[in-house]
Formats: C-alpha cells, sequence, structure tokens
C-alpha cells in the first residue's frame, strides 16, 4: 500500500507540475502560485481535520511555518521558469538539484552519513547539470535554467523543515506551511488577482493536487521503506517532461537530452542512498 501511495503521489506531482506550468504560460505566473498556495491551505486543513494528530506541539507548527517559507519561494521560481522556459527542462532541474541540497544540508546540520551510491548521485549530478544548460559555451542554454536552480533551494527548504515535525501533529504542520505561503505570496500577486473565474479556480485546484501529492507522500513514508517511497515519488519529473515533449512538442538537443538521462540517475542514486 506505501509503494502505491508514493507512486500516487509522483504521478500527482509530475501532473500539477505540468498543468501549473501550461497555465502560468496563459495568466501571471504569480497569480497561479498564489492562488495555488491558496488551494493547498484549504485542502490542507481539511485533511488535517481529518488524519489523527495525537499532539502538535508548537515546534511542530514552526516547523511546518518554515517549510511554507520554501515553498512559497520554490513554486514562484517554478512557475517563473515554467512560464518561459522549457518544461523538460526546468522540472528536472529543480527536481535533481533540490535532493542533492537536501543531502548536502543533512550532512552538514544534520550530521547524516550518505552512502555511496549518494555520493555518486551527487558526483553525477554536476555533469547533468551542465549537459541540460547547454552543453558548452556555444551551445543554447536551456531555458529556465537558473529558475529551476532557484527553485531547488525552496524544495529542499521545504522538505528538510517539514521532516523535523513530529508524526504525531499528523497533517498540521503541511497546513501551517501553506497559510505561511500564502502570506508570503500575496505582495507579489495582489496587483494580479483579477484573471478569469475559469483559470482561478484551476490554479486554486493544481494547488490542492500538490498538497494533496505531499500528503500522499508523507503517509507513503509510514507504510513503506523509506528508500522505495522516495525511489518513487522521485519519478515525478517524468511527467512533466514527456508532455513537455510530446504535447508541448519542446526541442532538445542530444547533449541536453544526455544531461536529462543523467538527472534522472542521480535522482535514483541519491534517493537509494
Amino acid at each position: 500500500m506505501g509503494a502505491l501511495l508514493a507512486l500516487a503521489s509522483a504521478v500527482l506531482y509530475g501532473l500539477v507540475d505540468y498543468a501549473g506550468g501550461v497555465l502560468s504560460r496563459r495568466v501571471p505566473f504569480a497569480t497561479v502560485t498564489f492562488l495555488g498556495q491558496v488551494g493547498g491551505l484549504v485542502f490542507a486543513v481539511a485533511a488535517a481535520l481529518v488524519v489523527p494528530a495525537p499532539s502538535v506541539s508548537q515546534g511542530d507548527l514552526v516547523w511546518g511555518a518554515l517549510s511554507g517559507v520554501g515553498s512559497a519561494f520554490a513554486m514562484w521560481f517554478l512557475n517563473r521558469g515554467l512560464s518561459r522556459g522549457d518544461m523538460s527542462v526546468v522540472v528536472p532541474v529543480s527536481a535533481v538539484t533540490s535532493v542533492v541540497l537536501s543531502v548536502l544540508a543533512g550532512v552538514v546540520v544534520l550530521h547524516d552519513r550518505p552512502t555511496p551510491l549518494a555520493w555518486a548521485g551527487i558526483a553525477v549530478t554536476a555533469p547533468a547539470l551542465w549537459l541540460v544548460s547547454g552543453g558548452s559555451r556555444q551551445a543554447a542554454p536551456g531555458r529556465g535554467v537558473a529558475d529551476g536552480l532557484l527553485a531547488s533551494a525552496g524544495v529542499a527548504l521545504q522538505y528538510l523543515a517539514l521532516a523535523q515535525a513530529d508524526a504525531s501533529s499528523g497533517l498540521w504542520a503541511v497546513a501551517a506551511g501553506r497559510l505561511v505561503a500564502v502570506v508570503v505570496l500575496l505582495p507579489t500577486a495582489v496587483r494580479r488577482l483579477r484573471v478569469p473565474a475559469v483559470q482561478g479556480v484551476q490554479a486554486f485546484a493544481i494547488g490542492a493536487g500538490a498538497a494533496l501529492g505531499l500528503s500522499l507522500y508523507l503517509l507513503a513514508t509510514q507504510q513503506q521503506m523509506l528508500a522505495v517511497a522516495v525511489v518513487l515519488a522521485s519519478l515525478y519529473p517524468a511527467i512533466p517532461v514527456i508532455l513537455g515533449l510530446a504535447v508541448l512538442h519542446e526541442r532538445v538537443n542530444r547533449r541536453q537530452m544526455v544531461g536529462l538521462w543523467g538527472a534522472l540517475v542521480a535522482t535514483v542514486l541519491l534517493a537509494l542512498g
């Protein structure tokens, strides 16, 4: 059951990233990001009221709030990158780099000891990102690479902070994070909140889907070995990459394609490690 939950989380994240990227090309990305977090907040609060939470401490809420800062930062830059860059490049860059940053932060701050597989994944990341970004000074750089890299820092903060919340707090740390994300993003969207109702609802639903994906992942880690859950959940970039190439007809050169495969290998190695 845990493996199915992790796989469902990956599918949801992949579809959410694709839908958010497409919508960010039609309406201001800042509006999509803000309304998405509002949708995530509504879903997270509703889910937190249902999922048992024997003990919710102030510390759990503080860690959740910090994760919300990372989430706001991540989604703002991710949607900006998707609004003007190639989906098949932005999402893998943000995904693999966030995993690397999480591992390195764990080593420095939490004194984790990564396995040789994790260090191999870190070693693969640098050349993979170099190839994705163009592969040489003469090659055209992948559009949105910088935004993907910036978004990865927010993703890493989100997961590192959320991991500090006790399991007994249920999903209240997630709800606290969504509330803080809404507050942080409000100034960036206050002048652009007037969007067609249909697209506003779409942005709201995308955010709710992202919150559901995060909740499924947390539940998966409680029922399945962490390594397996992480590997399955880390497969989410495959969906926007495939849809970007097949539906949006994005084009990547041969070096960038090698880099994308390298990013996938790095993600798996880091997750297994």
